[in-house]
């Protein structure tokens, strides 16, 4: 048999499926999402952004009250909580908490997040007088460090590299960046893009496993220095895709 005869389909073999669209994303327009650290600046701008867009928001914080104090300052539907039933009543939880707290707070909800796809976008990042830089944890990143403590959990990473001056600016229309999106299964990574692109001018773009996670997350510390430098609100763009 030559090489061309063996390249051709036997008969009765089922023809291969085309190859999926990376950008036929999911309806994510009726999941809850739940933002820990939803008071913080990180927390409550993506709050503010994905209620915006019609999302359903739940912001959490350790006391309930200034939560709901939060929720009121920002209006479109959005509701406070403390942690624990945030997570419980959302379907995607997005953890925005301090980074030093990081550890702690995920391990006290292990429970409530239990089967919940939990989307992690803090940044290990430690700063002296030179500036910000990357720390590393002992996990390998604070995704990592989330997917181990949450073991019933999934885990992606997302939503790092966001200006939270420019997310909670009424004034702004579309905040114009790409997302990277790292995660263990498509479904979910698919899900994290898709609400991405519910803020407008965002676009979720996968950008590997979460063991790649630690130098995405420690791309903060170089636009800090940008933003600094040129009194900027630096975001990203990823060119030919």
């Amino acid at each position: 048999m030559t090489s061309s005869d063996s390249a051709q389909q036997s008969p009765g073999t089922p023809a291969k499926a085309p190859a999926k669209d990376p950008w036929d994303l999911p309806d994510v327009s009726g999941l809850v999402v739940g933002v820990l650290g939803g008071t913080g600046p990180q927390g409550k701008g993506l709050a503010y952004r994905l209620a915006l867009a019609g999302q359903k928001v739940i912001i959490g914080s350790r006391a309930a009250e200034r939560a709901q104090a939060a929720a009121g300052e920002l209006g479109h539907g959005v509701e406070g909580a403390d942690n624990a039933e945030t997570a419980r009543r959302s379907d995607i939880v997005i953890v925005a908490v301090p980074w030093e707290g990081h550890g702690k707070t995920l391990e006290s909800l292990r429970e409530e997040l239990a089967g919940k796809l939990v989307i992690d976008c803090v940044n290990p990042l430690g700063f002296d007088k030179k500036g910000a830089y990357a720390l590393k944890p002992e996990e390998g990143s604070a995704a990592e460090q989330a997917a181990a403590l949450l073991p019933d959990s999934r885990v992606a990473a997302a939503f790092h590299h966001l200006s939270a001056v420019l997310l909670q600016d009424p004034e702004i229309d579309r905040i114009d960046t790409d997302v990277m999106v790292l995660g263990e299964e498509r479904v979910d990574v698919e899900i994290v893009q898709a609400l991405a692109g519910r803020i407008a001018g965002m676009r979720g773009v996968f950008a590997g496993r979460l063991r790649n996670a630690h130098q995405v997350e420690s791309l903060v510390a170089n636009l800090i220095s940008v933003n600094r430098r040129y009194k900027a609100h630096a975001g990203l763009r990823v060119t030919d895709v």
